[in-house]
């Protein structure tokens, strides 16, 4: 069987960053030595946990915890998705880091299982090793001439050198497009694959650091290359076993990466690969890169669900699975068996358990604040210590939500600055959980489909009262 990997090409997307609940996560934070830092790449605190994650990190790219599962336990905004998001920055790009929700394998046109191998595997690596043979010199000079009818194919030349030699290649209409979508000009050190023809720019050369017209801020200089033009270079590709399955299971090939639609793979395509890539790894060819499966909410699957893992974390082949969940002792979806997490007991015992701790006052302002720089809000000191104590008194969740669009209403005033006044208003227009309860269980018998006992009013307006209290007494000290 033929297994292709042509898939070098669809790394090369660009990605649009937007603002997300963790996209100011930059890594885990942590020194050479895996201790933690207070505050660093948009972790705070947990550093117990953050630890943890960083040992786990050091064995992923040893290569030596392939087939292990972690999970991360704690409650409600703890920060345990941000601990996995920390672990995937900290990987890098070349280790392959799949995510997905426990309740994904429900809504996919697929078997359950099925999604989950495919899960498994698009977070193993195959880093596959090719010899491929290149021209690497400096442009001395670019001529492209267009016929003068206008209809006939261009003609175009380009002279490279290094320290020893010079040479004139001629361009066909392929290499053409390429030169001129590149950009190349005289000065620049490029590479081109003989096999592709594509072209890879370097830098400039030293010898035209004068050269101010041609150059800016990012430009990068480089040294003339030397000894001959045409060299042997040894190319490493990243590709994940999910994508050699696609490619090799539909009739469009490489196309079908970008289809989105990938269907049910036939168990003996997969074989097939498997054993193909055991025989690249006996030859030297590649070699296994285990990377990283985050299921998140893992108490949403099922008993079936966790009967795959238990096997497919004894295969040869598996990645490491990262798991978290908030739930306590609860029922294993599926059954009448209550289980500590809602994991089987059997699971549990493969799994090294790293919890999350609450966050202290202290914490909790320093993420508003990292918060406040992501969404590019500029937020008053007394403003801070009033968002501080909602967080405390109501969520962190609920209090990050009230960051932009208090800053929305502070443009709305034409201010510079968020205010206490403009979290008081906000505060007033969105209420947290706790007051939503509150008018729930004040108006229910107004609501339809009622099943709750009444409540006395003087109960509803004693509890709601001490967490107003508290907020008002920090929003009048602050002012």
């Amino acid at each position: 069987m033929n297994v292709n990997v042509n898939v070098a090409e669809t790394r090369e997307v660009t990605r649009i960053e937007r603002i997300g609940a963790h996209s100011h996560i930059r890594g885990l934070g942590l020194d050479d030595t895996l201790d933690p830092r207070p505050v660093s790449q948009g972790l705070v605190g947990q550093t117990s946990a953050r630890r943890a994650a960083g040992v786990v990190c050091e064995m992923v790219k040893e290569g030596k915890i392939a087939g292990r599962a972690v999970l991360i336990a704690g409650q409600p905004g703890t920060g345990k998705t941000a601990i996995a998001m920390g672990i995937a920055q900290a990987l890098g790009v070349d280790t392959p880091f799949t995510a997905m929700a426990g309740s994904e394998i429900y809504s996919l046109e697929m078997s359950k299982t099925e999604a989950l191998t495919q899960a498994f595997r698009k977070s193993i690596g195959v880093r596959i090793r090719e010899e491929t043979e290149i021209i690497e010199g400096e442009v001395v000079e670019v001529q492209i001439d267009r016929p003068a009818t206008g209809t006939g194919a261009k003609i175009g030349k380009l002279t490279l050198k290094t320290t020893e030699m010079e040479t004139v290649y001629d361009l066909g209409t392929k290499m053409i497009d390429s030169v001129i979508k590149e950009k190349v000009q005289a000065g620049d050190v490029i590479t081109i694959d003989k096999a592709t023809g594509k072209i890879t720019k370097l830098g400039r050369s030293f010898t035209r650091a004068r050269d101010y017209d041609a150059t800016g801020a990012q430009t990068r200089f480089v040294q003339c290359p030397e000894g001959e033009l045409q060299k042997k270079k040894e190319v490493t590709h990243t590709v994940t076993l999910h994508e050699i399955d696609v490619i090799n299971s539909r009739t469009q090939g490489f196309l079908a990466l970008f289809s989105g639609d990938t269907g049910e793979i036939k168990p003996e395509v997969r074989d097939q690969i498997n054993a193909k890539v055991s025989e690249w790894r006996e030859e030297g060819k590649a070699e296994i890169a285990p990377g990283v499966l985050f299921v998140d909410e893992v108490h949403m699957l099922d008993m079936e669900c966790f009967s795959y893992l238990n096997r497919a974390l004894e295969d040869d082949m598996a990645p490491i699975v990262v798991m978290a969940t908030n739930r306590g002792i609860t029922r294993i979806r599926g059954t009448n068996y209550t289980s500590p997490h809602g994991i089987p007991i059997d699971l549990l015992d493969r799994m090294i358990i790293i919890p999350t701790s609450p966050y202290q006052e202290k914490e909790l302002m320093e993420i508003l604040k990292i918060r406040c720089e992501e969404e590019d809000c500029e937020m008053g000191e007394d403003a801070m210590k009033v968002l501080t104590r909602i967080a405390v008194e109501a969520s962190l969740r609920y209090a990050i939500q009230l960051i932009s669009v208090a800053n929305l209403v502070c443009k709305k005033r034409k201010g510079t600055s968020i205010s206490v006044d403009d979290i008081k208003r906000v505060y007033s227009l969105f209420i947290d959980e706790a007051r939503s309860c509150q008018f729930l269980s004040e108006y229910q018998n107004e609501f339809m489909f009622n099943e709750v006992a009444p409540v006395s009013k003087t109960e509803d307006v004693s509890k709601d009262s001490e967490v107003e209290g508290e907020v008002e007494q920090v929003m009048e000290t602050s002012s």
